[in-house]
């Protein structure tokens, strides 16, 4: 028996849909051969942040089907009550802390999730603990200055690389560290220790030695109630003086406030990051900015030819499959239900 639910999606499958994709900050998504999946359909994209719900929703109000890149905007019950036409969120990669399935399902909106790649993420992660030790783009800024030799860097053999969380992203990155003759100790889960152990590697006894003992600590973990806030002030501040930090997995993992303050303290000596509480990042004199011993990038660990060309097809299908009426990679199905 054909309920309600099955109607529209029938009707869908014979008009095109009413797309929005928010937050193309480089307008990239249409140069992608995946976006030819959208032909036929009515897109509209977004390069500017919104902020306010109401001013955001004044863009979406025809909007049946919203494509997030990633975390990159907040979907509340303040948007959501202002959008009745939105049928279907189609999410890039993974749905994170910046939607509440449950809040989507009491709007009646699907949320469809696709897979990302961790081969762009490690490489960044390794580009920045290499040019963090290195510190190469402080050269790079003398040798512009008019500057020869302004600095001189460490290499990476003989170092003690700390990777917090040994998942696809941080197995990657033992093994750049292997291949380039540095040791690597890991803290996590039991189950991530005793995989790091199982090829290989060292697992730290406790998250006090991990700080004390790395000569850089890489955080790999996903943002979660749990692990919000994670690390301490009192953790950066147990690294070596001549320590590198870096971040390319959440800011909201470090307690708020606590890296800037260890970097003023000394310890660690340097950080190299990517991400930010709150993005994107437009002022040059956000405090990280106008540190010599920090290295800002802004959020590309993810931004990359063929991640994203994997991370919108997944997304631009899980649209067209809804369209046509056999909706998939819904992550909250009860809303299919009626």
């Amino acid at each position: 028996m054909r309920t309600d639910r099955d109607n529209e999606w029938c009707k869908l499958s014979h008009k095109k849909m009413r797309i929005t994709i928010l937050d193309d900050y480089q307008d990239a998504v249409r140069q992608l051969d995946c976006f030819k999946i959208l032909d036929g359909h009515d897109v509209q994209i977004l390069k500017q942040s919104y902020t306010d719900p109401a001013q955001l929703a004044e863009k979406l109000k025809n909007t049946e089907a919203l494509v997030l890149i990633r975390e990159r905007t907040k979907i509340s019950a303040d948007l959501l009550s202002r959008l009745p036409n939105l049928q279907l969120i189609s999410q890039t990669g993974k749905i994170s802390n910046h939607l509440d399935l449950a809040i989507c399902s009491a709007y009646q909106v699907a949320v469809a999730e696709s897979m990302g790649s961790p081969v762009a993420p490690a490489e960044l992660t390794w580009l920045l603990i290499m040019n963090g030790l290195r510190k190469l783009p402080q050269a790079i800024a003398g040798m512009k200055a008019g500057q020869w030799q302004t600095n001189i860097g460490q290499s990476v053999a003989g170092k003690t690389i700390g990777i917090w969380s040994y998942g696809k992203i941080g197995r990657r990155v033992a093994q750049y560290a292997k291949a380039f003759g540095a040791q690597v100790i890991v803290w996590g889960s039991e189950n991530s220790r005793e995989e790091a152990v199982k090829d290989g590697f060292l697992a730290a006894s406790s998250k006090s030695d991990f700080f004390h003992f790395a000569d850089v600590v890489t955080l790999h973990l996903r943002l979660v109630p749990e692990t919000r806030a994670i690390v301490k002030l009192e953790d950066l501040l147990s690294m070596k003086p001549s320590a590198l930090f870096v971040n390319t997995s959440r800011a909201e993992l470090v307690e708020q406030g606590a890296l800037l303050d260890a970097l003023i303290s000394g310890t660690p000596g340097a950080a190299a990051v990517d991400v930010y509480e709150s993005e994107p990042i437009t002022d040059s004199n956000y405090p990280l900015l106008r540190m010599p011993n920090v290295i800002c990038t802004p959020h590309l660990g993810y931004v990359e030819e063929n991640g994203y060309e994997q991370l919108f097809k997944l997304a631009f299908e899980n649209i067209v499959a809804f369209a046509q009426g056999v909706p998939q990679h819904i992550a909250n199905p009860e809303v299919l239900q009626g």
